[in-house]
Order: C-alpha cells, then structure tokens, then sequence
C-alpha cells in the first residue's frame, strides 16, 4: 500500500511528540505541520523538512493529506477537527475530545456523515502495563475487581492555560478505569481547589467515580506537586495489581501472584500506529468518539460536583 500522507496542526508539546513519531514511521510521508507561533512552526518544519503553515486550512488544502493530528488547545478542539473532517482527513484529535458535550457529538456526528475516522488521544490505553493490566484482569487473576486508587500528581505545566488539572490530567485515569473494568461510571462526586496564582482553573482535585456493579475508583490529581506521579492500583477479591505508568511496569499480589513481563513501548507511537492500521484496513480505531463523550462526562460531572458539591450522575450529564 502506498504511504499515507499525515500532518499535525498544532505543534507545542504534544504536537512536537505526533511530528516526530510520525517522522520516523516507514508507512508514512509527512506532509507538513501547522501552527500558529511562528517559533514553533518553524522549530518543527526545519527539524523535519516539511512545509509549515501558519493557516491551518492550507494544510488540509493538500490532496495527499489523509491523517491529520490535531493537537491544538482544547478549546479549539471543535473548529479544527469540524474542519478537518470537512477537508476530508481522517483525525485523531488530542484527548479530550472537546470542550463540551455538544461539541463533542457534532464532532461524532459530522464525522460519520463524511465518512471519516475520528479518534481520540487517550493515549495511555496503549501504555504497555495497562494493556497487560487489562489482559489480567479479563483473565480473572485478581478475582473480581473491587476497587481501584490512582495517582497523577506533578508540577504545574505552563502551556496548559484553558482547562484545570481535572480535565487535562484526571481525564486519563477516569477513562483507563473505565477501559479496564469495561464499565461506564453511573455516579461521581469530586473536591477540587485552586492555589496557584498563575492558575485560572482548578490545580488540585480528589475525585470519586461509582461504577456500574458497584465498583468504586479513588482519583487523586494536582499540579502541585514537585514531580511526577503516575500510578494506578486495582483490588480485587483474590488480589491486587499496582501499575506505574511511567515505568511501564505492573506488581501482582494475591492468590496468583507472578512475574509480569511487558515488553516497553512508547504510548503515543503505538496509538499513532493504531490508527493509522485503522485507516489502512478500513476498520474502526481503539479509542472511538464515543469513548471521548464517555471521558469527557466523567470530568463535567467531577466539574459540576465540585461547584454544587453534591454527588452527579452521569445520566444527568447530557
């Protein structure tokens, strides 16, 4: 099959991170990048030899683009992937999948009537300890899942100027949970606060999800402090299994407790490989809009439980 031409709009951080997976990817031909800042558009054309588009339209202007990522701030989210779907291209769109429900669903919406794939960066979905954590617990080697504590904890990140720690950070958790126990949240009641004086939004929150079957998830999530954090633990009836994102590495205790070999894989390129398997075998991605919608109720309900500070269902959260 012949290359697919990719390119990513949006090129800060995590931008930086699509061009330079997709640089490197044999399957593909990079087409070009766009951005707004001058300095970071220029940093990623010359880097990689491609051409660098102040208008982002220009970009989705070319024929050989197929795939576009779009990594823009999330409240941009909508007008670029709408965009991108109106051009045509195949998206996978940063997480979240955009800043409200209702842009979330034209998104989804608009998508099928165009006939093209859309996908959402949860990225850590393709975390090798969390693909392992999941084939475990499918396997029954913790007994049925109780309960389940994460913690994502760590310095306040100066480009993130839009949304809180709830929606850039908890939103991870909140889906793996999900993911893991392939169940959606019925109910969640969250604390959330402010201390940091260059923080608009919330830069700390604790967060309580119920699950269907009664299952029960503890979040912890702030940008207060001093370094990374990012771990997940799961209680079942027969055993636990405690996750380190980071490391990529799983500890199992219990009945049938034993070495858990994972072999260590780059998120971020196994998500970018994902989809672009999808658009080559005209199938569906992993991570599918409705999975973004699913996320994203999870922290509108943390958002709404912490301002009325009353549990939410989520069926309240249309």
């Amino acid at each position: 099959m012949d290359k697919i031409g990719v390119g990513v709009i949006g090129v800060g951080a995590m931008g930086y991170n699509h061009a330079r997976i997709y640089s490197k990817l044999d399957e593909t031909d990079f087409i070009g990048v766009s951005d707004l800042n001058d300095l970071a558009l220029s940093r990623v054309s010359k880097k990689y030899d491609i051409t660098g588009y102040k208008n982002y339209e220009d970009l989705l202007n070319n024929d050989e683009l197929q795939i576009v990522s779009v990594c823009v701030p999330t409240t941009h989210h909508y007008n670029v992937t709408m965009k991108a779907i109106e051009y045509g291209k195949d998206v996978l769109v940063e997480k979240p999948i955009s800043f409200t429900l209702e842009e979330a669903k034209e998104m989804i919406n608009f998508a099928k009537e165009k006939g093209v794939k859309l996908s959402i960066g949860h990225v850590e979905r393709f975390n090798p300890a969390v693909k392992k954590a999941k084939e475990l617990i499918e396997n029954d080697v913790i007994g049925d899942v109780v309960s389940s504590f994460a913690k994502r904890v760590g310095p306040f990140p100066p480009q993130v100027k839009d949304v809180g720690v709830a929606t850039d950070l908890a939103i991870h958790d909140l889906d793996v949970m999900a993911y893991l126990f392939n169940k959606q949240a019925k109910q969640i009641y969250a604390t959330m606060g402010s201390i940091l004086e260059n923080c608009i939004y919330e830069d700390h929150a604790e967060i309580m999800t119920i699950f269907e079957t009664g299952i029960s998830g503890i979040l912890e999530v702030n940008w207060l402090t001093p370094y990374k954090r990012r771990e997940l633990e799961i209680t079942g009836t027969e055993g636990i299994i405690s996750i380190n994102y980071i490391n990529q590495s799983i500890d199992v205790h219990g009945k049938f407790a034993n070495d858990v070999s994972i072999k260590q894989e780059e998120p971020l390129k196994e998500e970018i490989r994902s989809f672009l398997n999808a658009v080559k075998t005209n199938t569906g991605p992993i991570v599918t809009g409705k999975d973004g919608i699913n996320a994203l109720k999870m922290v509108l309900a943390a958002n709404r439980s912490s301002k009325e500070k009353v549990p939410i269902s989520i069926s309240d959260i249309k």
